[in-house]
């Protein structure tokens, strides 16, 4: 917690990597300037705390992914991000050596696809009732006085995430004290809220035989299922997680919680939805099932796809951008898509998504005619198509937006669905954990990410997982960037040679340097471009 580099580290997280770096809190202050963030890793040392009177936290309302309703976010002042994030380091190597195997959300080396593989592993040999549960309220509703006595921590650590607990809320210039729950935007706040959610998996297996099929809890932050063969277990099992979670002041939600089976109807359900993947079992004939461990037929086959609320929020993003670009010309309107088609493929790549990836490709095509009907309101079908699809290759007929590049004319291809390759992903060993030394391994396992894209995989490849600045192995939480390696300026190609991934921060270094040399030989008079 004293430690100097410790200080600095935490600070340039929250100032220079942190996505929401340039977010202010209840003081306004959303940049700081280097010489300040050497004064403010001063200012975090736990001597200077108590000089430092608790800031309330400024209430953002954003929109839930597919939803009309809003998460409230609490995101306190940058000096306490630092403090936050400072703390966060001390605690974080702590509970990830405690942590359950099968929780996955807000946690380092940990994803969505793991969870969903975990299920995939639970259900691959037997079919299984499924208690497909959500908490309510979780963040806003945690009992805080069960959470400080979990942490178990020395007197000064406790005062202080007590402090940030009771800090408040200010939204709209009104204060609301805060006497339940973690506000969410803090960067301390996932690894709290995992804490007080930490032994759900021993509760409901505590006080059963050796020998008897345990329940299999995944959980991924406040969604979590619980599975087995046993319709009775899988009750017992619901009743001791809905009481151990009453002492942290948590209730199950009767509106998202649910008894289903993974094969056959029950109660007119069948299979279930879990982060945006649809997990389901199908009958199927002797030539296509899968095996049991003793190598006899299963009968069945256990699919999972991108869930039908997925795809629908996916269409109706992708249409409500073409009615916002309506009047921009195509080059802006491939420029906007793209990013989200990649970003929702590379999600849902890991399950059989091949078939929704081409219906989604068709929806999307009467998407883009409709919007060159409203642009060309006289003008036929044939004419909307020759003037915006163009041939690929003399081949395949693309919408793409002539652009000039050095070698000429081409084309500014649109992303389509279906050239998103299927990748099926490998879950994290059990309890590992990036603080467990093994940085070979997680290095190796970031560059075989589902949303890391192709060229910064190839790089992380061949770098060997290493930033080439500083000389340090990347982690999961790390920002990378692409840069080339001799600038575009001076002379430098665009192409894969002459590119390296960097950390945000090392990026922002060579990106200086680069300023200056250029600088340098125009005032020499020499030519850049």
């Amino acid at each position: 917690m004293k430690s100097e580099a410790a200080r600095l580290l935490a600070v340039r997280r929250v100032t220079q990597d942190n996505q929401g770096k340039k977010t202010a809190g209840v003081d306004g202050v959303k940049s700081v300037q280097p010489a300040q963030r050497l004064v403010m890793a001063q200012q975090i040392h736990p001597n200077q705390w108590k000089r430092h009177k608790t800031r309330p936290v400024r209430r953002v309302w954003i929109p839930k992914p597919g939803k009309d309703t809003f998460r409230p976010l609490g995101i306190p002042v940058l000096l306490e991000r630092a403090q936050q994030a400072l703390v966060k380091s001390a605690l974080e190597p702590e509970w990830e050596a405690r942590f359950e195997g099968n929780s996955y959300g807000f946690r380092p080396g940990r994803s969505a696809h793991d969870a969903i593989v975990a299920i995939w592993n639970a259900l691959r040999y037997k079919a299984k009732f499924v208690l497909d549960a959500d908490i309510s309220g979780c963040f806003d509703a945690i009992n805080q006085e069960e959470l400080l006595k979990k942490l178990k921590t020395f007197p000064q650590m406790r005062q202080i995430i007590k402090a940030w607990l009771k800090a408040g809320v200010i939204d709209n210039d009104v204060f609301t004290p805060t006497e339940a729950g973690t506000p969410q935007g803090g960067v301390i706040s996932p690894l709290l809220a995992n804490i007080a959610l930490h032994g759900m998996e021993t509760a409901i297996t505590e006080g059963m035989k050796y020998r008897e099929i345990k329940p299999i809890l995944v959980r991924y932050a406040d969604d979590f299922v619980i599975l087995h063969p046993d319709k009775e277990v899988l009750e017992r099992a619901t009743q001791k997680i809905t009481d151990w979670l009453k002492h942290m002041g948590l209730v199950l939600n009767p509106k998202k919680t649910r008894v289903t089976h993974t094969l056959n109807p029950y109660e007119g359900n069948v299979g279930f939805d879990f982060l945006g993947y649809r997990v389901r079992q199908f009958y199927v004939g002797k030539t296509h099932t899968g095996k049991d461990t003793k190598g006899q037929p299963l009968g069945y086959k256990t699919i999972n796809k991108p869930s039908k609320k997925a795809i629908k929020t996916h269409i109706q993003k992708t249409n409500h951008l073409l009615k916002k670009l309506k009047s921009a010309p195509q080059k802006a309107v491939v420029g906007k898509l793209n990013p989200v088609i990649k970003g929702w493929c590379n999600y849902h790549k890991v399950v059989c998504a091949k078939k929704v990836f081409h219906r989604c490709d068709s929806h999307l095509y009467v998407q883009l005619m409709e919007w060159g009907r409203k642009r060309h309101h006289n003008k036929g079908k044939t004419w909307i198509y020759q003037r915006y699809w163009h041939r690929e290759d003399g081949k395949r007929w693309v919408f793409a937006a002539p652009v000039q590049t050095e070698e000429g004319m081409g084309l500014l291809k649109l992303r389509r669905h279906n050239q998103t390759a299927i990748q099926r992903h490998i879950k994290v060993r059990g309890t590992a954990s990036p603080y467990d030394g093994n940085l070979v391994y997680w290095s190796q396992r970031l560059k075989h990410h589902p949303l890391m894209d192709s060229t910064r995989a190839k790089l992380l490849q061949i770098q060997k997982g290493m930033c080439p600045r500083c000389g340090l192995y990347f982690q999961d939480e790390d920002v990378l960037e692409i840069d080339h390696s001799i600038p575009l300026a001076l002379g430098g190609k665009d192409t894969i040679t002459n590119k390296w991934v960097y950390h945000r921060h090392c990026h922002d270094e060579k990106t200086a340097e680069d300023l200056v040399h250029i600088k340098a030989m125009k005032a020499a008079g020499i030519n850049t471009k």
